[in-house]
């Protein structure tokens, strides 16, 4: 069932992670199609470390325009299965960064094709389209994606639909080019995995504006979510998840709990 109904409506899906009010059914009814949906992830550092620190400057500029989750957790250790997790609903029961242990299960990408939508991931660094394998500063562990059997195994859709990050600024020329759901993610540096907040804050100035100013943000009802994968290995596993755009409440904090599965059931 995962994002059956990613395009299908946004009020009923920003109100499950409080970001605003909920509607009315008579509203909800009313709402207009979510038209893209863009999802950055970003690594290893945990709430405290991000929200109000001034290495992050450019994150915390973004609140009084967006929506805050601020009681949001990963659900495990370490990035692989959280990522599954994103995209999945489920780790598979993979408790580690393992390369080949495929998964044979429907994710985002099928939900979205069956609503005749389009998807695609964009990797970072990574060297092809459908590369399977790490090219440091490329990590697989960080494409979820290239993990699902019906995806990798298919090797024209794979090609068209696992590319390198540099496809994103031809794709955002237009809205018509831009996928219906867009999964980003930053290669180990710049994603704060192995560099610091403060790269990966300059990262999110550089990159986000573009995605903001794009033809499918500004003239459609689009959404922004920036979230990390996980903390610093803690148990408590608390991180940010911040969200832009259309119909999302300026300067709003939800202190209702909050994980990677209900990110993805925003979108369902």
């Amino acid at each position: 069932m995962v994002l059956r109904r990613c395009i299908a409506g946004l009020a009923g899906g920003l109100a499950l992670v409080g970001l605003v009010p909920p509607a009315t059914p008579a509203a909800a009814a009313t709402t207009p199609a979510l038209d893209h949906v863009f999802v950055i992830v970003m690594e290893n550092h945990g709430y405290s470390q991000l929200i109000g620190s001034s290495s992050a400057p450019y994150l915390n500029s973004l609140l009084p325009s967006g929506g805050l989750a601020a009681n949001y957790f990963a659900v495990t250790h370490p990035s692989l299965p959280n990522y599954l997790a994103m995209v999945g609903g489920s780790t598979y029961g993979i408790t580690s960064d393992c390369t080949t242990c495929w998964v044979n299960a429907s994710n985002i990408a099928d939900s979205v094709e069956s609503a005749g939508k389009s998807w695609k991931t964009y990797q970072e660094s990574m060297p092809s389209a459908c590369f399977v394998g790490d090219s440091y500063p490329y990590a697989q562990k960080h494409n979820p994606f290239i993990y699902f059997n019906d995806v990798r195994n298919n090797a024209a859709r794979c090609q068209s639909h696992v590319v390198p990050y540099t496809q994103l600024s031809t794709d955002l020329r237009s809205a018509a080019s831009t996928p219906n759901y867009a999964f980003i993610t930053p290669n180990m540096c710049n994603d704060t995995h192995d560099c610091t907040v403060a790269t990966g804050d300059s990262w999110l100035k550089q990159q986000v504006p573009l995605i903001l100013a794009s033809p499918a943000f500004t003239s459609q009802r689009s959404i922004l979510s920036i979230v990390w994968d996980e903390d610093d290995s803690s148990g408590t596993n608390q991180v940010p998840m911040v969200m832009l755009g259309s119909g999302v409440s300026a300067a709003y904090r939800s202190s209702v709990v909050y994980n990677h599965y209900s990110l993805l059931r925003t979108f369902e």
